[in-house]
């Protein structure tokens, strides 16, 4: 069992909470933990992205992870 979202530091902040509900309705979603969900997934692929950024452009771990970490964005 691992953690699939991630709950917001501040759980009052009116511009937030605008903008989840907006979501929300937009894309039919039945809460904000769906929300939250992609929000964690998004941050670890870009913290991935970040790390893989970091190494050289010849290096094998960046030539073979960036292939998937790309898929996983489709």
């Amino acid at each position: 069992y691992r953690k699939a979202y991630r709950t917001v530091r501040r759980p009052f902040e009116k511009e937030r909470l605008d903008q989840e509900l907006k979501l929300c309705g937009e894309y039919g979603l039945r809460c904000k933990r769906e929300i939250w969900r992609v929000q964690y997934m998004l941050s670890k692929v870009r913290k991935a992205a970040r790390t893989l950024l970091t190494l050289d452009a010849k290096d094998p771990k960046r030539l073979f992870e960036t292939p998937p970490l790309i898929r996983r964005l489709k």
